[in-house]
């Protein structure tokens, strides 16, 4: 099960490309065979139902979410759905939170893995299994919330991780996209001379740096290399692998390609995009979200945005179709919500076909829906991009178990920040891997 938690086999993600289906359809309807949910309470006379929602959606995708959330209430006029924004950095901490003082919300938004589970071991997540239709979702989506053949939530969205870089500064510089880590260390090197930054950062909550592990792993050690760590099986954490990823990301930051104080900035602010879009920085690394993003803050720009994959490392094994992504999001039920089946509809609404095609058409995403055609160009890009992948590796943070993963994303920091060395960073989370993971 880890196995596939941790790597989205490829015959998959070819499904996504081979989807058919035109236009919008009305939401999916739950399988034949779904298991009845249990009524809820009544309200009282003239008192409507009252859910709570979280979602950290923002942008043209927080628009249609919204809209799909109003369309359930006409659809449910019993109901009334309190849907709330909240920010992704805090977003873990106070769902968390809520979670452990036992008033969440009724649904919310998770990336599955490991950072679900936790709250599935909990017994604080409702079995969907037979309640939602499993058959409505591509197998490579809906795996990320499955633990011991159970389904605790259902996906909306899948996400890859390229560089995007701005078009007008790579042709004044007569610069193309790289096809191997050379020639990118010769492009930041040559904008460096420019005064341009050459890659936009920001890393205060962690997670956005550790992009960079993943692929320099992967790139160096083959698509194989987190998995076998992660079960136990061959190669750990303080592999060779691990300590050179290390060692990449530290020469990356002797080399200048950052912007200066990146430890110490808020990707959710925009500060690092910002650096894109004002011209100050030519590439950045991120999910498929940047597009979204990019529309919303600054859609003059969206005209200067190119798109490539994190370049093959000369000697490694890994190859340049190896992608690193994830699943986001995936929207579960709280087991204490007071209206589980209202709950589930709710599910439903935001996981139908008809939200995933606009959200394919207006916010260029890769749908974990089956059905959905791809008219945007960033969306067929990046579609293109999954469907040609040779592996996908999901993000550390949201596969391991909430303490290693956390730690995971402090370690990558230090080595960005020079505050540890390579070696000591792979040993500490070796060390707790072997005190975290079971055989």
């Amino acid at each position: 099960m880890k196995k596939w938690i941790a790597m989205l086999c490829v015959c998959v993600l070819f499904v996504i490309s081979a989807c058919s289906g035109s236009g919008t359809t009305p939401a999916t309807p739950a399988a034949p065979d779904a298991k009845p949910t249990q009524p809820a309470p009544a309200a009282k006379a003239g008192e409507k139902k009252k859910l709570s929602f979280w979602y950290i959606d923002t942008g043209k995708r927080k628009e249609l979410i919204e809209a799909a959330v109003q369309k359930f209430m006409k659809d449910h006029p019993d109901v009334d759905v309190e849907a709330v924004q909240i920010p992704n950095d805090p977003y873990k901490t106070k769902l968390s939170v809520a979670m452990g003082g036992g008033n969440p919300p009724d649904v919310f938004h998770s990336w599955g893995g490991g950072w679900l589970k936790q709250f599935v071991s909990a017994n604080q997540v409702l079995d969907l299994t037979g309640k939602i239709s499993s058959d409505a979702f591509l197998t490579a989506g809906l795996d990320v919330a499955t633990f011991d053949k159970k389904v605790y939530g259902a996906p909306l969205a899948m996400s890859v991780v390229p560089f995007y870089y701005n078009k007008e500064i790579f042709a004044k510089y007569n610069i193309q996209p790289p096809q191997t880590y050379d020639e990118l260390l010769t492009i930041i090197d040559k904008l460096k001379k420019e005064n341009i930054i050459p890659i936009a950062l920001a890393n205060q909550t962690k997670w956005p740096a550790a992009f960079y592990l993943m692929y320099f792993a992967n790139r160096l050690g083959g698509s194989e290399i987190f998995n076998e760590a992660f079960e136990r099986k061959g190669r750990t954490f303080d592999d060779e692998t691990y300590v050179k990823a290390g060692e990449m990301i530290q020469d990356l930051v002797k080399r200048g390609a950052f912007n200066p104080g990146f430890n110490g900035i808020q990707y959710d602010t925009g500060n690092s995009r910002q650096l894109m879009y004002t011209g100050k920085a030519a590439m950045e690394m991120q999910t498929s979200s940047y597009i979204n993003n990019i529309r919303a803050e600054s859609p003059d720009f969206e005209k200067k945005v190119g798109m490539f994959p994190f370049p093959a490392i000369p000697g490694g094994k890994g190859k340049v179709t190896d992608l690193v992504g994830g699943v986001s999001p995936v929207f579960s039920v709280a087991a204490k919500s007071k209206y589980p089946a209202e709950a589930i509809e709710l599910v439903k609404a935001l996981t139908s076909k008809e939200l995933a095609q606009q959200m394919a058409d207006q916010a260029s995403t890769i749908s974990a829906v089956k059905g959905v055609t791809y008219s945007d160009p960033f969306a067929k890009e990046l579609n293109d991009m999954l469907s040609k992948a040779t592996s996908m590796q999901t993000f550390y943070d949201q596969t391991l178990p909430a303490e290693l993963a956390e730690l995971h994303k402090d370690t990558t920091q230090n080595l960005f920040g020079n505050s540890m060395t390579p070696a000591a960073a792979a040993k500490e989370m070796e060390t707790k891997a072997k005190e975290v993971l079971k055989k």
